[in-house]
């Protein structure tokens, strides 16, 4: 029926249109963003459910950023452990050879030099034993500790080993010397001993930064499929959507053809009472 009062085929047409505009508008924003659902007006419970998981990926960003550094404080103690017992081998041949009862004393006092040098070389490396402030080996610090989870409420720790000298692991003390063949000889053992302490001590650094180790693969992988299930959840199917938009145009461009011609009904209405 024509009408001069309604123009329905236009008001048809003008509707399919807005219809595509809408879906283009869609489809063009997801091939720009490379995301399906960009926001909670493309899909509310999904976005929900994606901001939640994202939430989770930034907890576990947090807790493999921690569990690193705790590790590079324990590879940190693990150097400093290894140069001490470097050390200690080198003050055990000179205290070893200073025990020989047919040493001169000049002899003995220039080992002694010698063997001082590296006792106190031991306490530089232990002061400096340092990362981002920890340090395990000077007794400061009695244990390092990181995150385990993503929410906060679980730490892993592994606890620090005092290498200093006078200490329980090196029990050489502060003003140890080899200047008398009778401290020589008694050096040896107390030195043996040292060694046997300190091997112990990077045993346990090496354990605690192999269960450091265990926990951050852990944390990546659970963080790299929380991202992956973010993906399936949002992202855009771009072959999909390239298709579509390609499709929505020339449907776009047939709606405006289609109103056009709606619009002129009422100029055939005209050429009836001509």
């Amino acid at each position: 029926m024509l009408s001069v009062n309604t123009n329905t085929g236009a008001m048809v047409a003008l509707q399919y249109l807005n219809d595509t505009q809408a879906q283009l508008a869609q489809t063009q924003n997801a091939v720009d963003t490379g995301l399906k659902v960009s926001s909670a007006k493309d899909d509310g419970a999904v976005y929900a459910i994606a901001q939640n998981m994202r939430g989770d990926i930034a907890g576990y960003t947090a807790v493999t950023d921690s569990l690193n550094r705790g590790m590079s404080a324990i590879d940190v103690a693990m150097s400093a452990g290894q140069s001490i017992s470097d050390l200690l081998v080198e003050m055990k041949t000179k205290a070893l050879a200073a025990s020989d009862t047919s040493l001169d004393t000049a002899s003995r006092a220039a080992m002694n030099q010698d063997f001082v040098a590296l006792r106190d070389q031991i306490t530089t490396i232990v002061k400096n034993a340092v990362f981002n402030g920890y340090n395990l080996v000077d007794g400061s610090t009695l244990q390092i500790t990181a995150l385990a989870s993503a929410d906060g409420t679980r730490h892993i720790t592994t606890a620090a080993e005092n290498m200093t000298l006078s200490g329980s692991v090196v029990t050489i003390s502060t003003a140890a010397s080899i200047a008398t063949q009778t401290g020589a000889s008694t050096m040896v053992a107390a030195i043996q001993t040292s060694l046997q302490n300190v091997d112990a001590a990077l045993a346990k650094l090496s354990a605690g930064s192999k269960k450091f180790s265990i926990q951050l693969g852990f944390a990546s992988k659970l963080s790299d499929t929380l991202t992956t299930g973010v993906g399936h959840l949002v992202d855009a199917d771009m072959a999909k959507e390239s298709a579509m938009l390609q499709s929505l145009q020339v449907k776009q461009q047939l709606g405006v053809q289609a109103l056009s011609i709606a619009n002129q009904s009422p100029q055939y209405l005209l050429s009836l009472f001509k």
